[in-house]
Parts: structure tokens; sequence; C-alpha cells
């Protein structure tokens, strides 16, 4: 049985008992919630060795680092390191998005090394295969790219992201409406070409039962993808993507009703002003189901520090009830990101997530600032370091510059107003 079919039948599984300590909620919440849908356990059957992460509503919002090769760059040691320091600097779920080099056996060596649930984007690799064997992403079959999904569902993947969404009507709305950037997702983008060449419908939205059987024999969540996501802000909330959403909403319905966990990807590039309605749509079109974001970038001019306009929206996202933040690092639109690149992004995004989860109340979010304020107030450095999202970073910075005055900081030294209160 999968998560979502114990949870209907009354079933507490070890993966809910393990979520309701992490989360400090009742095993029953964590139950009931996964038999709303409004829940997940993002688990493969066959991952043994993590024990499953929850996300959703009531839940602390999870955070995701994507790493992977590229076609210029394929360093399988550097992405284990990545990999490494993304789980260091806390994040909940990584995606290999490798496109370069051997992708199989780099998921591999990932899946071996993880704590945490791995995701990826399976028509990558069919795109890889293709140009193996001397075709273009267009000339593949459906059943090509059905092998490529179980395949990875038999290697563990514990979630997918699937461009089912990107349908001929879909993508008909956009070059109707037009917009400044077009398609921006490669899963998307690979998508309309495949079904513009064909002259066919998208074979994941046509046979979807079948990956829906795929999902389900492996307990795998299928992370609904946002293929048409807006790629600038002038090209939020237009009608390709709020089209794509309505079809995901319904899609997310038939893998319910069939026992398959989901959840929905959303945009992308969108003004701070867009940000709550387009979580509010996202959760009545789609029923409350979980939902995936990436950023939202709230401005496009910022390249290289796009890890804090990602940051900004994710904050805003999560307040109004995103559950689970995709990072970007400051290499986003410029370069393969580095290891410290994706050490920098997870640590954004995760600031992200907890001042969503004040807003939302989550359990223990707003404790954790008491005890930081508490220990800044007794100028208990030593406490609010080891309190602190950062430890390794704050205690750098703080020794860099030591002042005389162990009690205070060289920014205030004996101006400081804490320690004047206190004398």
């Amino acid at each position: 049985m999968t998560q979502l079919e114990s949870a209907r039948k009354g079933i507490v599984t070890p993966e809910m008992t393990s979520a309701a300590l992490s989360e400090g909620v009742s095993q029953d919440f964590i139950r009931s919630s996964i038999e709303e849908g409004t829940v997940i356990i993002i688990k493969n059957r066959l991952h043994s060795s993590i024990s499953g992460l929850a996300v959703g509503r009531g839940l602390r919002t999870k955070v995701n680092a994507n790493i992977g090769t590229s076609q210029d760059h394929a360093d399988a040691a550097e992405e284990l390191l990545k990999l490494k320091a993304a789980i260091e600097a806390g994040a909940h779920a990584v995606m290999d998005l490798s496109t370069g080099g051997d992708v199989d056996a780099i998921r591999k060596l990932i899946m071996a090394e993880t704590t945490v649930p791995v995701g990826t984007v399976p028509i990558y690799e069919a795109a890889l295969d293709a140009r193996k064997k001397d075709k273009s992403f267009v000339e593949i079959s459906g059943e090509e790219i059905f092998e490529v999904i179980e395949k990875q569902a038999e290697d563990g993947v514990d979630f997918i992201t699937v461009h089912c969404g990107v349908t001929r009507a879909s993508v008909e709305k956009i070059y109707k409406q037009g917009r400044i950037m077009g398609i921006v997702s490669r899963g998307g983008a690979l998508t309309a070409e495949w079904m513009k060449f064909r002259k066919k419908e998208n074979p994941l939205f046509e046979d979807y039962g079948r990956l829906l059987k795929i999902a389900k024999k492996y307990d795998m969540v299928l992370s609904l993808g946002d293929g048409l996501r807006p790629g600038c802000l002038a090209d939020a909330t237009d009608r390709g993507q709020v089209t794509e959403l309505v079809i995901l909403g319904e899609l997310a319905k038939r893998a319910f009703d069939e026992g398959v966990q989901v959840m929905i990807e959303g945009p992308g590039h969108v003004p701070i002003d867009q940000i709550e309605a387009n979580v509010l749509l996202q959760k009545r079109l789609c029923n409350n189901a979980p939902f995936y974001v990436l950023g939202p970038l709230v401005t496009d001019i910022a390249p290289g520090y796009d890890h804090i306009t990602s940051a900004i929206g994710g904050a805003i996202a999560a307040s109004a009830g995103a559950d689970f933040l995709c990072y970007v690092t400051p290499s986003e639109h410029l370069r393969l990101p580095t290891v410290e690149d994706v050490r920098e992004g997870v640590m954004a995004s995760r600031i992200a997530a907890h001042a969503g989860d004040i807003a939302k109340k989550a359990k223990g979010a707003m404790e954790a600032d008491i005890r930081l304020a508490k220990a800044r107030k007794a100028l208990d450095w030593d406490e609010q370091i080891r309190l602190s999202i950062d430890p390794q970073k704050a205690r750098t910075l703080r020794q860099d510059r030591l002042p005389a005055d162990s009690d205070v900081c060289t920014m205030c030294g004996s101006l400081c107003a804490i320690k004047i209160t206190a004398e």
C-alpha cells in the first residue's frame, strides 16, 4: 500500500510516526492530513536509507536544493560535495538535475550517499538518451519516456517532476496571449517541441494512467511540474500559466483517487503583489495539495543576487501557505552553481522558510526566535551563535573582529544599548 492508501485504512506507518516526532504533532494529524491530500510523505518504498519527508499544510516549510551536472561541466565528485554541502546547510531534499556525463551513474552515487529524499526530472535523461542514439528529442517515443521514469523509480528516486500540464491547449494559450520570455522550463520546452513536431498530445497527459501505475508501484511522489511557469515578472499569472494550473488540479484529483501522492509546482518569476494570489489560486484549484515553489523571484534585475530575490518571494509565498521552497543560488541565470553557491542558496531559502513559518504559526518557529532574543539580551555570545540558523558563519564573523570587551561587539562597543540598559 502507498502512504495514502495506508492513511485511508487508518494505518499509521513508521514514516508517519517519524514525521510526527520530527514536526512535534500527533501521529493522527499526520495520518488524517495524508488522507485528505494536504500532506504527503516523500519516500520511495525502495529507498530504505531515509525515513521520509513530510510536506504540507500545518507543517514546517521545507527546502529543496537542486544539484547536478551540465553538458559543459560534468564532475561527479563535485556533485557529491554539493550534496554534502546542501545537507549540512539544512536542505530537506535534493533534486539531481544532471544533464551531462553519465547521468545514470551520477544519480546512483547521489542515491547511495544521500540522507534526504532525492527528486529528478526524468525527461532530461530521456533527452540525453535520444542524443546517444543520434536522434533529436522530438524523435523519441512516449514509450521511451516512460521507460526512463520506470528505471528511475526502480533506482529509488523519491519524487519526480513531470510536465503533464503542458498540453496542446495550454501551450496555445501562451502563443495567443504572447509572452516576453516564452517557455523557460527545459522540460516544458522539450515537451512543447515534441508535441509540435509529432502533432500529438503530451504522452504524460494522454497516458496519465500509466504514470499513476508506476508512481503507485513505488509510492513515488508525483511533483506536477509548472512547465509553463513565467520566466520574467511581465509574464506572471498569464493564461498559459493558469490554464496549466487548472489541468494540474484535475490531474492531482485523479492521482489522489488512485492512492498516489502528489504536490504541485509553482512559479517562477512573480511580482510581490501577485504571490499571495498565486498561492491561494493553487490551493483552491488543487484541493489544498502541497505547493512546491521555485523562489518565487520578485525582480528580474538582480543576477548574482537571485538567492536574495528568491528568499524575499519565498518568505511571502510560505507565509501565504506554500509548503516547499526550491532554493535559488547566486549563480541563477549565470552559470552552474558551485559548492559554496549551494550552501548560500540553502541558507537563504531556509531563512525564507522560517520567516514564513513564523507567519503561519508553525510549531516551534517563534519559540526559536525568542530563545535567541533572550541570549542576545543576556549578551551570551556563545549561545547566540549556537542558536543561529548558520552558526558557522556567525562564529566566523564574530571572531574576525573580537572587541577588547568580550560582552559587546565592534559595532557599538561601550555604546551597546543592551549593556547600558543592563547596567
